[in-house]
């Protein structure tokens, strides 16, 4: 069977590790490849693997697409079956394919409160999430799913928040929810998540994130960003994107599979291959 990682760009990803690991453990003669599709070019793409073969594999063998930016969102009107975290945080970053049916699902926000959880067992009441995208929306919620009460989403356009705001003030527990400006608000609380680019780390932002106990950066490439290397010399606990990516895979591999995804193994495959990313000059 086949799977694969979509998006653009997509040369970076460390899924290809992490799924190829997982299914040479689980004995599984599976690909996992990374493959370039671009905004607006999705749904070209699903039309190639939507149509069935024989139970629970498409067209050309598909069974499972993993979506990153920016498709995670575009995703949404191509496919209608989806599980009830896609519809909660506004985007799916998983496509199962059985047979002529695709269906949608959410692994990024269990995924980020089992990231979170496994390096921090304090309180999560206040946080603050940089940025607003589809990724803020699923981290956002997974944190209220810990507890949070209060969440502050800041980006660069506050106006274009209102969709993730929307999505996070919708979790059942009620939380507040408000928007601000990335370059000048402040942060505060028990966790900051960033799900903002590296240019957009400014010296100043960093400074402000200093209060925070925890840092939850989610992205892994490159590595270390300016906010998790002032998290670790500072000694402040740091969820890194490794830790995000690692736990939503092995969500994703046991919905592919079936089967569970063996947590350390991809883990330890994920980390080698970004050290040798960092070791290169």
């Amino acid at each position: 069977m086949r799977c694969a990682v979509l998006g653009d760009p997509v040369a970076h990803s460390l899924s290809p590790v992490l799924h190829r690991t997982a299914y040479e453990l689980l004995g599984l003669d599976w690909t996992y490849d990374a493959v370039r599709v671009p905004s607006g070019g999705l749904g070209d793409f699903l039309a190639g693997v939507g149509a069935g073969v024989g139970a629970g594999v498409g067209a050309g063998g598909w069974r499972g697409l993993s979506l990153t930016m920016p498709l995670k969102r575009e995703v949404l009107p191509l496919v209608a079956e989806r599980s009830a975290d896609v519809d909660l945080a506004g985007g799916a970053n998983t496509v199962v394919v059985d047979g002529g049916r695709l269906r949608l699902d959410n692994t990024d926000l269990p995924g980020a409160a089992a990231a979170v959880r496994e390096r921090w067992d304090g309180e999560v009441e206040v946080v603050t999430i940089l940025g607003a995208g589809a990724t803020a929306a699923s981290t956002g919620l997974a944190l209220c799913d810990l507890g949070a009460r209060e969440v502050r989403l800041l980006a660069r356009s506050p106006e274009r928040a209102a969709e993730t705001a929307r999505a996070v003030a919708a979790h059942a527990s009620g939380p507040r929810v408000t928007v601000g400006g990335l370059d000048d608000d402040p942060v505060h609380g028990d966790v900051v998540v960033s799900t903002i680019p590296v240019a957009a780390q400014t010296p100043s932002l960093v400074r402000r994130c200093e209060a925070v106990p925890v840092t939850f950066e989610v992205l892994y490439d490159p590595w270390p960003t300016p906010l998790a290397a002032a998290a670790v010399a500072e000694g402040r606990v740091l969820v890194g994107g490794l830790d995000l990516l690692v736990h939503q895979a092995v969500l994703q591999v046991e919905i592919f599979t079936g089967r569970p995804g063996p947590l350390a193994a991809m883990r330890a495959a994920g980390q080698a291959a970004l050290d040798a990313r960092v070791a290169l000059p």
